[in-house]
């Protein structure tokens, strides 16, 4: 509450400084999301009205096919701004990012820390399936955007996990509405929570949302880039319990050659007020300033976003770390 309230007695000062210093700031702005009924939509729209609202300037969320697409687009500058998950990040630094594979996207530039993404399976109630290891032997499974975190990720875990299945690919709100009709079996989400497309599945008919066992989770952890998560109780009408589940990171992004005081400015508009954030979705309870060490140097920062976080959160961010430097 202290930064949320240091910060936004700064945002006062800052904004009207920057009101003096706004060479080279775009007009528009385009935050590079995913599909409709996912909650990067939901969060990525939400967050591009604020800011567009608050600095006075034309901005909106555009559908995309998610994180893969997200870095390709910012680093070419073909939007100002994304969303990725740290996953699909690294390998797109690294050259292996499929939509071009042997670039390195360095041009796209850590901004601000969102939240975690948990990895989840939902099921009809009617299907009978209450644990990954009752998914039947070729299971239709449904598993997001092609290109996706969900879908670079997910079905890597089931093979892990030894499910059998076919790999179907669409929007979430399309592959919820598949479920309902019988046209799949699960779906598995990777998503911040809640995901719209499950709260709309809830409220329409009887899901099970399922967890992993502790033996499963050990073996998704050894395996892959992610973090133990538990879905708490509460955010679905469903659960009795709290879920056990794994997580990856998702970062913000920008194009590195966006001029400073822009960036900076946006960081700050959206680290400044926690509560409005939370009220655009709950996921953002963690879009913090004390999260910014979960970049964990996957992604060179961007010195406006960089210097926010040095100067709010006391962010210990190597010079070699910041793009430019």
């Amino acid at each position: 509450m202290k930064i949320a309230a240091y910060a936004l007695a700064g945002m006062l000062v800052s904004t009207a400084a920057f009101a003096e210093d706004r060479a080279g700031w775009p007009e528009s702005f385009t935050v590079a999301t995913a599909s409709q009924g996912g909650t990067y939509f939901a969060y990525g729209s939400g967050w591009a009205n604020l800011v567009a609202e608050e600095l006075g300037l034309s901005g909106s969320g555009e559908v995309s096919g998610g994180p893969g697409q997200n870095m390709a687009t910012v680093h070419a500058g073909d939007v100002q701004f994304g969303m990725t998950t740290m996953g699909p990040a690294a390998e797109a630094v690294a050259g292996l990012n499929p939509i071009a594979p042997g670039l390195q996207m360095t041009n796209a530039c850590a901004m601000f820390p969102m939240y975690q993404t948990p990895f989840s399976v939902t099921a009809l109630s009617s299907s009978g399936i209450t644990s990954v290891s009752e998914i039947p032997a070729g299971a239709r499974i449904g598993f997001g955007p092609a290109g996706s975190t969900s879908d670079t990720y997910f079905p890597r875990m089931m093979e892990t996990l030894g499910v059998d299945f076919e790999r179907r690919n669409g929007g979430w709100n399309d592959l919820g509405g598949q479920l309902q009709d019988g046209l799949l079996d699960v779906i598995a989400f990777a998503a911040g929570v809640p995901v719209p497309a499950v709260s709309q599945l809830e409220v329409q008919t009887d899901v099970n949302i399922i967890e992993f066992t502790e033996e499963e989770q050990t073996k998704i952890l050894e395996e892959f880039p992610v973090a133990n998560f538990s879905i708490a109780a509460d955010t679905y009408t469903t659960l009795d319990a709290d879920a056990r589940s794994v997580s990856m990171w998702n970062f913000a992004i920008a194009n590195c050659d966006l001029p400073a005081s822009f960036v900076n400015a946006v960081v700050e508009v959206i680290m400044s007020d926690n509560e409005r954030m939370v009220n655009i979705h709950k996921a953002a309870r963690s879009t913090v300033p004390s999260n910014w060490d979960k970049n964990n140097g996957v992604l060179t920062w961007h010195p406006g976003a960089a210097q926010w976080f040095i100067d709010n959160a006391g962010a210990d961010i190597p010079a070699d770390q910041i793009h430019g430097n």
